[in-house]
C-alpha cells in the first residue's frame, strides 16, 4: 500500500484512489430512482471507502467478482465515540452470524444498522480486521477527522467464519458473485469499509460495490420481532428524538 508520510506519497495514495474509482461504477439498483442515490463506489482490492450518512438511508454493499471481503465499521456522526460494538452486535441478539435482521450496534445500546437484506450469508462478527484492513480504515477515518485509537473490531462481509465442534475458527468462504448486503441506518454515522484480505482467508479480494440511497420509509417497517431487537430500536428513537428537541429549543 502507498505510504502517505510524504506529499508525495499522499498524491500518489489520492490518484490511485480517484483512478480507481474512475475505471468503472458499481450497478445501480432499477427500483430505485436516480435522484434518491446519495453514493455510489467501487472499491478496488485493496482500497477503502469513507462517506457520511444520515438516518434513513439505505447501503447495498455488492461483491460483483465473488472475493470482496467488506471490514465495515461504523461511528455516530454527531459523536464518535459511539461506535460500532461487535461485541454486543454478538450478545444482544444472542447470535455471532450476521443475516437479515440482525442490528450492528453500539455500545450504548442503540442500532446503528440493521441489516435489511442479504443474499449472501457468509459473514464474521469474530475475527476483527486484517492488518491491511486496518490500515486501510485508518486512512479512511483521517478524512472525518479520526485517529488511529479510533478505529475498532469491525464485521466482515462476504467471508464467512464458523466455530467448530471444538470451538475453534474456520473460515467457509464465500457464496459466489453478485452477492448483496443491505443495510438501513438508524442514526447518522460514518461510514468506513476497507476492501481487504481476511485474517483466516488468504484469497486475494476482488472488487466491492457500495451504493447508498435515501429510504426513510424503511424505518417503518419492522426488520426484526425478537424483544432485544425491539428494545435497541425503542431506545434509538428515543436518543434520536431526543437530540432533536434539544436542537430545536
Amino acid at each position: 500500500m502507498t505510504t502517505t508520510a510524504s506529499t508525495t506519497g499522499a498524491r500518489e495514495h489520492a490518484r490511485a484512489q480517484a483512478a480507481a474509482a474512475a475505471v468503472d461504477g458499481p450497478a445501480l439498483p432499477q427500483d430505485v430512482s436516480a435522484d434518491r442515490i446519495i453514493f455510489a463506489q467501487r472499491v478496488p482490492a485493496g482500497g477503502y471507502a469513507n462517506v457520511a450518512l444520515g438516518r434513513g438511508t439505505r447501503v447495498r454493499l455488492g461483491d460483483p467478482g465473488g472475493a470482496a471481503c467488506a471490514h465495515l465499521l461504523l461511528l455516530r456522526a454527531e459523536s464518535p465515540w459511539e461506535r460500532l460494538n461487535v461485541a454486543d452486535t454478538v450478545k444482544v441478539p444472542w447470535q455471532a452470524y450476521l443475516g437479515a435482521g440482525h442490528p450492528l450496534l453500539s455500545d450504548q445500546g442503540r442500532v446503528l444498522a440493521t441489516v435489511v437484506a442479504d443474499s449472501s450469508g457468509h459473514h464474521d462478527t469474530l475475527c476483527g480486521p486484517s492488518d491491511a484492513a486496518r490500515q486501510a480504515l485508518r486512512l479512511a477515518g483521517a478524512k472525518h477527522g479520526l485517529t488511529p485509537r479510533d478505529i475498532g473490531p469491525t464485521v466482515s462481509f462476504f467471508r464467512g467464519v464458523r466455530v467448530d465442534s471444538a470451538g475453534g475458527l474456520v473460515a467457509s468462504g464465500g457464496s459466489g458473485a453478485g452477492a448483496a448486503v443491505d443495510l438501513l441506518v438508524h442514526l447518522p454515522v460514518t461510514l468506513l469499509v476497507a476492501d481487504a484480505a481476511h485474517p483466516l482467508d488468504s484469497t486475494p479480494p476482488t472488487d466491492l460495490d457500495i451504493v447508498a440511497w435515501y429510504a426513510p420509509e424503511d424505518l417503518a417497517q419492522q426488520h426484526n420481532s425478537e424483544p432485544e431487537y425491539l428494545r435497541a430500536v425503542e431506545n434509538t428513537e428515543q436518543a434520536w428524538h431526543a437530540a432533536r428537541t434539544l436542537e430545536a429549543l
